[in-house]
């Protein structure tokens, strides 16, 4: 199923099934949240859409990369990023969605949920 409106409301016509979705629509819906909150904070901090120079509108594809794929410059520009407590509502989408993607990418059952109960985070210091 890939958890759309149609699906799900066919899924409930039938009394005995199990709604289940796959991992990529469950990986890409929480893309989309990553998105929404991005784009949500952008325009609460800046009153803007995204523009080249901006800080989360520049981190907006390293956010969709798994934390085990990324550069010590990606790394390094995320944490610049969410030092800021302007941008913690960010930090906390990219938190679970890491959490999501790494669920997903273990091969082991149990792996998958000892990683749906913690994550990677990036802590450090917050701007003023």
């Amino acid at each position: 199923m890939d958890g759309f409106t149609g699906d799900k409301t066919a899924a409930e016509e039938v009394p005995a099934a199990t709604a289940v979705m796959d991992p990529f629509h469950v990986v890409a819906l929480a893309g989309e949240k990553i998105d929404q909150s991005r784009q949500r904070v952008q325009q609460a901090t800046l009153g803007h859409r995204g523009r080249a120079g901006d800080p989360l509108y520049g981190i907006r594809r390293i956010l969709l990369t798994g934390a085990s794929l990324l550069t010590s410059r990606q790394t390094a520009r995320l944490q610049a990023v969410f030092a800021c407590d302007a941008h913690l509502e960010g930090e906390v989408t990219w938190s679970a969605y890491q959490r999501i993607v790494t669920a997903y990418r273990d091969p082991d059952r149990v792996g998958r949920q000892a990683a749906g109960a913690g994550g990677d985070q990036l802590l450090g210091s917050r701007c003023a």
